[in-house]
């Protein structure tokens, strides 16, 4: 019953991984973008929820009213304003860019928060379990994350390839010159798809928060899981990101299983294993 406990919980936590990792699909679909920052992003979701929290005394629920359009609203000025400037043929600007972005966010936030671990607090939220059958508790906190993954990714592949803004998004990253002849402002576009992004990531971070104590350096560890995640899942597949959150979480759960010391080395493991058998992903997108 440990070991089906231990898959249970994986699965949920691939949810949390996939909320992370969800970003980052979505802007290398649309601009073949690789953002360095994510996972200080995510961080930064996470500090503004644990200010919004204390400072207004509201839920971490209702925080997220707050934390989603201002992280979207950063997203689209960021991509606008910086982003869009190193976009080209060329991989190494925005990669130099959103890496220096990443030292910035982290250096902000340890000289605001100090480098003392943080945790939002969620009340009877983070206790809070179902029974089920064969003496198994799922926790409700775990359950929501991944219900709110599912519904995430669903509304990104809706909006993706149901929606006027889908189209435009799949336009600007087929044929760049030829949409913008057709009046597509690829500049708007892109900054439409970082704000999505960071949305996302605002939903992240307030989770991450919830979820376990943070820092201001724990950002390129949250990249990695994100990384990870898409890459098992193929790029550029929003399903799939949530399938490679599963398999991440999943793998990690039994790994502490077997030692809780090799709770991250057998996610890696994981990962490695399908690059060898699928370099592309277990479900990469076709263009």
């Amino acid at each position: 019953m440990d070991w089906i406990n231990a898959i249970l919980q994986g699965i949920l936590l691939g949810g949390l991984y996939a909320l992370f990792a969800a970003g980052l699909s979505l802007i290398f679909g649309v601009m073949r973008l690789v953002n360095i920052a994510h996972g200080d992003f995510i961080v930064l979701a996470a500090f503004l929820g644990l200010t919004i929290t204390t400072t207004l005394g509201l839920s971490p629920l209702l925080a997220l009213i707050l934390v989603v359009p201002v992280m979207a609203g950063i997203g689209y000025g960021l991509q606008r304003l910086v982003l869009n400037q190193t976009l080209g043929d060329d991989i190494l600007p925005p990669l130099l860019v959103t890496f220096g972005l990443s030292v910035i966010i982290q250096n902000g936030l340890l000289e605001i928060y100090s480098a003392d671990p943080q945790k939002i607090s969620a009340g009877a939220l983070e206790t809070a379990s179902v029974a089920l059958p064969g003496d198994l508790n799922i926790g409700v906190l775990p359950l929501l994350m991944f219900g709110v993954a599912v519904a995430v990714i669903a509304g990104l592949q809706w909006i993706f390839y149901r929606s006027a803004l889908g189209r435009a998004f799949r336009a600007v990253s087929d044929k760049q010159d030829i949409a913008q002849l057709m009046g597509l402002n690829k500049a708007h576009i892109f900054g439409l798809a970082m704000a999505l992004s960071l949305a996302v990531v605002g939903l992240a971070g307030v989770f991450l928060g919830i979820r376990t104590s943070f820092d201001p350096s724990i950002g390129p560890g949250r990249l990695i899981f994100g990384f990870e995640a898409v890459i098992i899942g193929g790029l550029g597949n929003l399903w799939g990101t949530l399938i490679g959150g599963i398999i991440l979480g999943v793998s990690q759960n039994i790994g502490a299983q077997i030692n809780p010391g090799w709770q991250l080395l057998a996610g890696h493991i994981a990962f490695l294993i399908v690059l060898a058998v699928r370099p592309r992903g277990l479900f990469p997108r076709i263009d």
